[in-house]
């Protein structure tokens, strides 16, 4: 986990960038920082790898403070995706990917076998593209090995700034589900920038709105939409989102996607659809009796609900509901 303790930015100029935030990245979600420009949220993120120093305050990974980080070991073990993409032109796809567990002293084997993964992974063929140059890609194609490239030596932590914001629609929304098919697999701990709450609210688990170097809210996406914090972020997310939040949750936006059987078969468990409502969820519990119902997606598994999940959530679509008359 990351947490900020009253984390505070000022520059030498007098302009207090972050002005004490408390903040808590859960391990293994994928939290959203975003707001409009200026308020803070690429500042907060490159304090983690101390790209950025702190004026005050505390961040620790895991309990360990980070001031007390050799600074190159620090980023060594933190994946880091900007915008610019930042591939170095003059090295092919593979020695860019491989960069840094080079830099940690990987043998050869294990970091080309680990180049072949991670290009399977996001459908660029290793025989293909693997010595071919950044110049040589489309731009999201670049990204893509951006991406990976930050996943190349396994780290726990991974930061990402903007990082589909200068793609085209199709191969950012292609990215965006990319993203969350390869969360949905290696379980990262990401911190992502972003400026469109679109975007934030289809990838991430956790989603903080900041203003003027303040964190407004910091809820799910179904919480922010449904339960704004105040008039800020109300119209930061647009009435028209909030609209739409009215209509009844999904299994889909409650599942616990990180829960997935290891030896699934569909034939062993009882599945629901992941676009089902939660009236039919509850009514599966009422009817099968199981502990819990795997929830599916186009044949494969995505998570999973339990009958508490289901409980809740009824109970707070209700009380929503009750408040809205």
């Amino acid at each position: 986990m990351i947490e900020f303790k009253n984390v505070r930015k000022v520059y030498e100029d007098g302009t207090e960038a972050i002005k004490g935030i408390d903040l808590k990245i859960p391990e293994g979600k994928l939290v959203a920082l975003i707001g409009p420009s200026g308020c803070g949220k690429t500042t907060t993120m490159k304090m983690i790898n101390k790209l950025i120093g702190l004026t005050s305050g505390t961040i620790t990974i895991n309990g360990r403070d980070i001031s007390e980080e050799d600074e190159v070991e620090l980023r060594r073990s933190i994946g880091y995706v900007i915008q610019r993409i930042g591939l170095l032109p003059h090295m092919t796809i593979e020695e860019n990917i491989s960069l840094t567990p080079r830099l940690k002293g990987w043998k050869k084997e294990k970091y080309e076998s680990r180049v072949e993964e991670l290009m399977n992974l996001v459908g660029l063929e290793p025989g293909i593209y693997r010595k071919k140059y950044p110049l040589e890609l489309s731009g999201g194609q670049q990204q893509r090995v951006g991406v990976i490239r930050a996943l190349a030596a396994e780290p726990p932590i991974i930061l990402m700034d903007e990082p589909f914001s200068a793609l085209d629609p199709i191969s950012r929304e292609q990215l965006q589900d990319e993203l969350k098919h390869i969360q949905n697999s290696i379980h990262k701990t990401i911190v992502f920038v972003t400026h469109d709450i679109d975007e934030a609210l289809k990838i991430a688990d956790v989603i903080a709105v900041m203003r003027d170097g303040k964190i407004e809210q910091i809820s799910t996406p179904r919480e922010l939409i449904s339960s704004p914090a105040n008039e800020f972020v109300r119209s930061f997310i647009g009435e028209h989102r909030l609209n739409v939040s009215k209509k009844e949750f999904l299994v889909a936006d409650i599942m616990d996607d990180a829960s997935i059987f290891p030896e699934f078969e569909a034939a062993e468990y009882e599945t629901i659809p992941h676009d089902a409502t939660l009236s039919e969820a509850a009514g599966m519990f009422v009817s099968k009796q199981p502990d819990k119902l795997v929830v599916m997606k186009g044949g494969s598994q995505v998570g999973s609900v339990s009958r508490s999940d289901i409980l809740k959530a009824v109970a707070s679509e209700s009380r929503r509901e009750a408040q809205s008359q």
